[in-house]
């Protein structure tokens, strides 16, 4: 039987991915624009700007196998969830105009994490009816 909430987990990281590698990309081939998209001060030196891309990026492969696989992969799933809030955490505490930032990580946070929880009673559920 298919769980339904670890497919929908799955979509919602997917989705989360692409709009990270997206952003990222656009940080690395249009820093100014995209921060003047954001309102946001330019990165001096820009190499920084760049670089958080980078790691942006990386991060974002290692949510991929939970997405693809979460009964394999539940300590990626658990990981996303919590960088989701981390990054939430993180832009909430600087000046008001990075909480935009913020806010894409929070909007991932909440769904995910509910998601989660509601895929692994219901493998739990699923598993002890069996």
């Amino acid at each position: 039987m298919i769980n339904a909430y670890a497919k929908w987990f799955g979509y919602v990281v997917l989705l989360g991915v692409v709009i990270n590698i997206g952003l990222s990309l656009l940080a690395f081939g249009f820093p100014e624009w995209l921060l003047g998209l954001l309102g946001l001060e330019p990165a001096v030196p820009i190499i920084w700007l760049r670089f958080a891309a980078n790691l942006l990026i990386l991060l974002s492969l290692f949510y991929i196998p939970a997405a693809i696989d979460l009964n394999r992969y539940q300590a990626n799933a658990w990981l996303a969830v919590i960088s989701r809030l981390a990054g939430f955490i993180f832009f909430l505490t600087q000046p008001r105009d990075y909480w935009l930032l913020g806010l894409i990580d929070f909007s991932f946070f909440i769904p995910e994490a509910i998601l989660l929880i509601l895929a692994q009673r219901n493998q739990t559920t699923t598993v002890s009816t069996s």
